[in-house]
Formats: C-alpha cells, structure tokens, sequence
C-alpha cells in the first residue's frame, strides 16, 4: 500500500504540473492567442518597422503611427479604428497593413485573427450583393466573438460594388454592443486605388511652387480625399454610409514615389536577398521605371511594384 504522505506528493506533483501547463501563457507559446485584453502594442518596434520598411510616405508613418498607437492605449475606445488607405499601386498600402497586423498579430496576414478580403476574389457578383453583405456580417461576428483585437483588410476598395462595405457599417458605429459582441478592440482598414490622381495632382502643385513634399500635411489632402471617395462610382464607397456616418477615423494618403524612394525599395529588397548594396545596379532597375509627368519625369507611375521583377533581370550581374 502507498504510504499517505506519498500519495498526497503525488497529487500535489500532478497538481501542480496540470496547473501549469494549463496556463495561458505556457499554451501560448504554441498555439497562437488572442492578445490579452489591455495589451499595447510596441511603439518603439512599430515606428522602427515604417521607418525601415516604408519609403516615401511621411504622412501615412505619421498618421498611422499616432492612431494606431493612440487607440492600443485606451483601455476603452468608443468604436473599431476604421482607417482607410489611398493612393496608386506601388505606394505602400499594402505594406503598411502587413506590417500592422503584424504588430497586433505577429502571425501577420498568416495568423487566424487577421483576415484579407480581396473585391475582386471575395465579391466578385454584382447581382450577388445581399448575399455577400448577409456572409459578411456573419463572418466578422464570428471572428470577433473569438478575438476582440481581431484585424480586418479590404483591399481593392476601388472594385468593390457599392453597397456591399456597407453591411459592416454597424459594426464601426459608437455601440457598446451589437448583440452581444463588442467590436470596439477590432481594427478594419481599407485599401484603394481611389483618390489616387487627386493625391499626385496635390503632390505635383507642391512641386511645381516649389514647395518641399514633406511640407505636405493631411488636412491638405485629407477633405478632398473624403469627398472624391463618397463621390466616386467606381469606388466601393460611392455614396457610403460609412462616410455619411462619419465612421472612418482617417483617410490616409500615399504619395506618389520619387526616384530616389524607388532607390530605397531596391537597396531593401537587395539586402532582404542577401545580396551586397550595388549602386550601379540600384542605378539601373530606377532608370528602367517609367515616370510622370512625361517630360519632368519626377514620379514613378508604378511605385515600387515592379522593383522585384526588375532586379530579377540583374541578378546574374
């Protein structure tokens, strides 16, 4: 027979060792979790991240940086972070909402509480809009009845069929609940092409009276961007109540890239390769990029987008 004392080690042993690797922190550490409520986010890795991965956007660093930060500090925001993204492709918008998520989920885009809706793959069916807006609803109260901090991305705003990004419109309203799930800790972010013309025509006045890009500041951009959205019929937001409603906390716009950032993209994806920084090389993917306007050539019509495929080409070199 096991003497008492004995068995009541034992039971204290397993006990304990149950106890332990019940807990959160150690389940964690190989199963991915919701952040903890109260949880902020590193603002000291987060600034580092736009600074080292973001070229040429000095509003968006600054504007996402502050609301992002901002809202991860309140312990009790009245509403989502609604933040929505403007400009051409190559600019960024992609990149900032990666690195985002990856912030608030360092899964990133592979984690199960970030979630990438594509217009174009998602709601593809003009005649099929209640339907998606009824999957929609369903699909964000699910997902933020198992993770509060969950991160929502539309991207492709500008080919969305207006109507459909109206379903979510309560959830970004100033409710406590909609029954019985709080979306006041989630974050949604849009990404369009739309408004990108007036952000470069903005961008190219400052040029042309000689003033300095990063003199730029928001509220030269921002009330434009709002209303040529709302007023656009090729933008998933035409006529939105999102808008109407006030409910998107800032329109954010990229600028178009100059030379010298579409440099800076190709040194980074040198290095991200493991390659040596040439310059001759950084010199000769920047010279094929097409630019505007024609005879200036200050911008590039494409961004950073096609740097990867074009230093691809040099890779023998």
């Amino acid at each position: 027979a096991l003497e008492p004392l004995s068995v009541g080690l034992a039971l204290g042993v397993a006990s304990a060792l149950t106890g332990y690797l019940s807990h959160p922190r150690f389940y964690c550490n190989y199963v991915e979790c919701c952040p903890r409520a109260g949880q902020r986010l590193n603002a000291s890795a987060l600034k580092a991240q736009l600074d080292n991965r973001l070229f040429g956007q000095h509003l968006a660093k600054d504007v996402v940086l502050k609301a992002v930060l901002g809202f991860s500090n309140n312990p009790s925001p009245k509403k989502p972070l609604m933040l929505s993204l403007h400009g051409w492709a190559g600019t960024g918008k992609n990149f900032l909402s990666q690195i985002l998520a990856e912030q608030v989920h360092p899964a990133g885009l592979r984690s199960k509480f970030v979630h990438l809706f594509l217009a174009t793959l998602h709601f593809p069916h003009h005649d099929q809009v209640k339907l998606y807006k009824e999957q929609l609803q369903n699909w964000i109260r699910g997902n933020v009845s198992a993770c509060p901090s969950s991160v929502f991305i539309f991207d492709e705003m500008d080919k969305m069929h207006p109507g459909v990004i109206d379903a979510i419109k309560p959830f970004l309203d100033y409710y406590e609940e909609v029954d019985g799930v709080s979306y006041r800790k989630a974050i949604f972010i849009f990404l369009s092409n739309a408004g990108g013309d007036l952000i470069n025509k903005a961008a190219l006045d400052f040029w042309v009276s000689g003033k300095r890009r990063e003199d730029i500041q928001l509220k030269d951009l921002e009330p434009l961007l709002s209303v040529g959205v709302f007023n656009n019929k090729n933008s998933g937001l035409w006529h939105s109540s999102i808008i109407d409603r006030n409910l998107i906390d800032y329109f954010v716009p990229f600028l178009p890239l100059e030379q010298r950032h579409v440099k800076m993209c190709v040194r980074a994806e040198m290095s991200a390769r493991g390659y040596a920084v040439d310059e001759n090389i950084v010199q000769a993917v920047a010279d094929e990029m097409t630019y505007f306007p024609k005879e200036q050539r200050i911008y590039s019509d494409k961004g950073c987008k096609t740097v990867q495929a074009k230093l691809d080409i040099h890779e023998d070199l």
